[in-house]
């Protein structure tokens, strides 16, 4: 036996080492109570199979309703042959060797399908050599199916569990031997299978953060400046601490520059400041946070205003941009000489991510010095190296589990509440959980930056665009390089003459990512004026976007084909009945993007009443992001994003007054309710064998534009700024 765990941690270390990405790791530990020296079989981090057959897969990236926690062990059974009701699935926790542990930017899917394939494939190749030595047959006499190994010839077979002590002591494979199955072979993937969390939901099983508890643990909120970074100048402490179930309550100095990034960690460089609330329960916090007054001194540039920023933004655009992020041709002369030019000024307000589960986290102080966090992060592996940046603490000693977020889009990939948290936690030296109101929440957000853009752009005889002319106006990004990208994206290379310019503002509000970013608000103005394009040229909008598409070609750098798209878009018009006679105040709109790997058009179809009353009757949506792994799955991810953008293209909008939020709660920032959901949603997926990408982002984009363009087809009223509930839409 000792023999056997020296050999553990010898061949384990060097493979976890050489093999962190991948997930490989031949695991040799010790079987269940009562098995003797039989050996659990985990050939993979994410792969556990017991001598008494239970087999254990593990889903290494969370799950903030995106669906990874099945479709992630689905890649896992599909290569080991084993069905989803034969098996459990757990949240792994954080860990070092699992290299791409994040939730964001549709990557879950496109990182793991190759090295999530391997791992199972490679188990059950394993499986396959014990089961070869049992029965004295060659190898490739045998199949697998359903966590058994048959030898057809002989008419025996084998449980996964029955092999699992022999699999365990065998070498791990050269990675180069093993095959993983052609897309004809999968009798899993691109099957339905219903979320692995869904019934434990409806049950109302304890599943998100908000739901856990850690013995002796208090119950702690915090208020924060209503203009963001204000530092605490007094508050009335003393009362707050002699009221009924508080603990403690006290200051956080935060720091001033807590939005800002640290140079070495890709997470905050601190946390605001603030006044921090400990109780016994969290009614005692919310009601000591309800009578707590403070007196806050704020930053210099504190006293913003949304409408004096417009003002602003739209005086800047009427001048030459401050940079030119792309210049082809020569498009003032272009413009010129066009045979049409057409101008139009886009606008994209300031969004909250809302998440429907408020910010929380419970930070645990362990005996040994360490913490334990249960935290509902989009980007666990950075939670550690932020811990100890900003509080001090070794990341090694910081311990990080993840229980399932209710709602992110990008929202948690910001760690501020995090931090919070484990600053509480290592003063009191008591685990503390953390929650944020629905009104913390939505004003102390990192929140999508409002946007301006100005568009000219020039036609010749035949209605083709000779001339693009975009001059955009945002805050400065954290990160200077993510909108210059937007640049070289479409309609760039499809127009001989395009310039883009850029004007940047100062502002004291913090902007994160918000699902699908950028792309959320370019295809709302691009695609918005290339429908205006296309009727000012007298075309169909469809026809339009296909003359201007072109040849079938792919481009790099960045990556566009063509023709990916062109089957988008008939897709969506075929399905859709593009170009049938509506009745008046009926109209279909159009619109596509290429976002984080993924081609997607909609058509919209609304009906407005004369008084101005807007109806969503149908939404098609067609959709190309390689092989889908999950069905179901894709599915909702489509309809989501269908719910998600109508959400903020209706009704949301963040303003500011004096620097603070104004809106604090659904009442004045509203969620999509039941009669404004759409009649149909009809999904369509093209056949592809193509790797998969992600579908968390990518049909988010072209949803608001489609909306507005069919709201134009109704009513002939251009809608050129969000939301919709803002604009007159009755009939004149």
């Amino acid at each position: 036996m000792k023999a056997a765990l020296n050999l553990l941690s010898r061949r384990g270390f060097l493979q976890a080492s050489s093999l962190a990405g991948g997930g490989l790791l031949l695991g040799l530990s010790c079987g269940p109570a009562g098995s003797g020296t039989a050996y659990t079989f985990s050939p993979s981090i994410l792969i556990r199979i017991t001598p008494d057959g239970v087999i254990t897969l593990l889903a290494k990236n969370p799950d903030m309703g995106q669906g990874v926690k099945t479709s992630l062990p689905m890649l896992l059974a599909e290569e080991l042959d084993v069905g989803l009701d034969q098996v459990k699935i757990e949240q792994a926790p954080w860990d070092a060797r699992l290299s791409d542990q994040g939730a964001g930017g549709s990557n879950s899917i496109l990182s793991a399908w190759e090295p999530l394939r391997r791992a199972g494939a490679t188990a059950r190749a394993m499986l396959l050599s014990a089961a070869a030595q049992r029965l004295k047959v060659p190898a490739d006499q045998l199949s697998t199916a359903r966590a058994r190994v048959f030898h057809a010839a002989s008419g025996r077979s084998l449980g996964y569990g029955e092999l699992a002590d022999a699999a365990a002591r065998l070498p791990v494979p050269d990675a180069a031997q093993i095959k993983l199955k052609p897309c004809s072979a999968y009798t899993l993937l691109g099957t339905r299978v219903p979320g692995v969390d869904s019934a434990a939901m409806v049950r109302g099983a304890p599943l998100f953060c908000l739901d856990h508890d850690r013995p002796g643990q208090l119950h702690a909120v915090y208020e924060q400046c209503p203009q963001f970074g204000g530092a605490v100048v007094s508050a009335n402490l003393a009362h707050i601490k002699s009221l009924p179930g508080v603990r403690d309550a006290f200051v956080l100095p935060g720091s001033a520059d807590a939005m800002r990034r640290h140079p070495s960690v890709y997470g905050l460089s601190g946390y605001c400041p603030g006044v921090a609330i400990v109780a016994s329960s969290t009614w005692a916090a919310l009601k000591a946070k309800s009578v707590l007054q403070v007196v806050w001194q704020t930053l210099p540039d504190s006293q913003h205003n949304s409408r004096s920023e417009r003002e602003q933004a739209l005086a800047l655009l009427i001048r030459d941009g401050a940079e030119v992020w792309r210049d082809d041709g020569d498009t003032r002369a272009a413009l010129a000489s066009a045979t049409t030019v057409v101008e139009a000024i886009y606008e994209a307000p300031t969004l909250a991510h809302a998440a429907l589960e408020p910010m929380s986290c419970l930070a645990e102080p362990m005996p040994d010095g360490g913490l334990h966090l249960i935290t509902p992060s989009q980007q666990p592996a950075n939670v550690p190296l932020m811990i100890e940046a900003v509080l001090g603490l070794p990341s090694q000693r910081v311990r990080v589990s993840i229980p399932r977020l209710g709602g992110a889009f990008g929202r948690r990939a910001e760690s501020d509440f995090v931090l919070i948290a484990a600053a509480m936690a290592l003063r009191m030296k008591l685990p503390i959980k953390l929650i944020y109101t629905r009104e913390d929440d939505m004003r102390h957000d990192f929140y999508r930056p409002p946007v301006w853009q100005k568009f000219r752009a020039g036609l010749d005889a035949q209605g083709s665009i000779v001339a693009w002319h975009l001059h955009t106006v945002r805050h400065a990004f954290r990160d200077p390089t993510t909108p210059k990208l937007r640049a070289t994206l479409f309609p760039a290379r499809f127009i001989p003459n395009y310039r883009v310019e850029a004007t940047m503002l100062s502002s004291p509000v913090p902007s994160g990512a918000y699902r699908a970013p950028g792309n959320n608000t370019n295809a709302f103005m691009l695609e918005g004026f290339l429908d205006e394009l296309a009727h000012a040229a007298r075309q169909d909008p469809l026809a339009f976007r296909l003359q201007m598409l072109g040849q079938d070609r792919e481009l790099k750098e960045p990556d566009f084909d063509m023709a990916r798209m062109k089957a988008v878009l008939h897709l969506a018009a075929d399905r859709a009945g593009w170009g049938r006679i509506l009745p008046r105040g009926t109209g279909l709109g159009l619109a596509s993007q290429f976002s984080y790997g993924g081609y997607v058009a909609y058509v919209v179809e609304v009906s407005v009443t004369p008084a101005g009353r807007l109806r969503v009757q149908r939404v098609t949506a067609a959709v190309d992001v390689g092989q889908i792994v999950n069905l179901d799955g894709a599915e909702q991810q489509v309809q989501g994003s269908v719910m998600d953008a109508l959400s903020s293209s209706l009704f949301q909008a963040i303003t500011l007054d004096d620097g603070a939020v104004v809106q604090g709660n659904f009442d004045s920032y509203a969620l999509l309710r039941m009669p404004d959901a759409p009649g149909r949603i009809d999904v369509h997926f093209v056949d592809s064998e193509r790797a998969p990408t992600g579908l968390g982002e990518p049909g988010i984009p072209p949803l608001a534009p489609a909306l507005c363009n069919a709201v134009f087809a109704a009513t002939g009223k251009r809608i050129r700024s969000l939301p919709l509930s803002q604009h007159d839409l009755s009939w004149t």
